[in-house]
């Protein structure tokens, strides 16, 4: 939380803007600010905003929305800060918990006092789903412009009905320059459920990995999320499963504020030996780097990065689907 003493002015500004009718008035009685109406819900989004209206545009310091699960939100809630002065502003909420009851009003803060806005309520939306060609379905989550599977990929099928080859043996896997996929030391009854399959990059890039409408993200794709969540240094907290009941000691940073539901699901190695499970987590994009490399990104406990490398394509790393726009 921020202290309301110290509020940080973005430069991101927004144009449109729906105006609710009520309004508030200041202590002044020289500042009127009215809250917009709540749109563009998903899960753990929406948009609002508000309108300032008063005769010195430089005495109004900050301004935004702010919001919690109890009526009457104040600063000391969570909030935007959409720079200075009057007029219409539009906040972008983020991070907020699929399927729960929410309370915004519009605030200001000027050299005299702290204003608000009406108190409008809002309820973000469930998760959605998918289903895979086998019957395999997922939860699907809402993260700023992308609805992502909040789950690792489980298929072992094409999205037209093709087998994809199991390779299981450690020589057969190291030499391997075709599609195929693996469980986690082979062992398909442990790690399925909750892990997803291995697949090597030859399989991530035959676009016909994930079901119809929905596609292996792109370096680009990967890219408009880590942004969206702030950057690579914070992303990857916000993407990693809380606690350590999966992860190992620390899995610092670890608040999955966005839904992602990331695990330590490990890799299969070009050499076909398996590695890390527990300690991070490995996921294809669809991006060649080289023939014979691809870009992914992979989570890490001991930080909140989101790392992007390139690595051999025949690696097996964990999938996630993308719904196509």
């Amino acid at each position: 939380m921020i202290s309301p003493l110290k509020i940080p002015i973005p430069a991101m500004l927004f144009t449109a803007l729906i105006i609710v009718t009520n309004s508030c008035q200041s202590k002044s009685g020289k500042v009127k600010i009215t809250t917009a109406e709540v749109t563009e819900i998903t899960q753990t989004g929406a948009l609002s905003g508000g309108n300032i209206d008063a005769r010195r545009e430089k005495s109004i310091l900050a301004r935004g929305v702010c919001w919690s699960t109890s009526p009457n939100p104040t600063l000391w809630n969570s909030r935007t800060s959409d720079c200075t002065g009057t007029g219409t502003f539009v906040s972008l909420l983020k991070e907020l918990k699929p399927v729960t009851l929410y309370y915004l009003r519009a605030y200001m803060v000027s050299v005299s006092d702290t204003s608000y806005g009406q108190v409008i309520s809002f309820t973000t939306q469930d998760y959605g789903s998918v289903t895979d060609i086998e019957g395999n379905n997922y939860n699907t989550i809402t993260i700023g412009t992308q609805t992502w599977m909040a789950k690792n990929l489980g298929t072992t099928k094409y999205n037209d009905g093709a087998e994809i080859p199991l390779v299981e043996d450690k020589s057969a896997w190291a030499s391997l320059a075709t599609p195929a996929y693996c469980w986690y030391k082979n062992d398909k009854a442990t790690y399925r459920e909750f892990y997803g399959a291995l697949y090597n990059s030859y399989t991530a890039g035959t676009e016909k990995l994930c079901p119809a409408g929905w596609h292996v993200p792109t370096d680009a794709d990967w890219n408009i999320l880590t942004n969206f969540l702030g950057g690579e240094a914070i992303a990857g907290g916000k993407m990693k499963e809380a606690g350590t009941s999966r992860w190992v000691r620390p899995n610092n940073g670890a608040t999955n504020s966005a839904y992602f539901n990331g695990l330590p699901g490990g890799l299969r190695y070009s050499d076909g030996e398996y590695h890390d499970f527990g300690f991070s987590g490995y996921w294809w994009s669809s991006t060649q780097f080289l023939t014979s490399r691809a870009f992914f990104r992979f989570l890490y406990h001991q930080d909140s990065c989101i790392y992007r490398f390139d690595n051999q394509k025949n690696n097996g790393f964990s999938v996630r689907c993308l719904k196509d726009k």
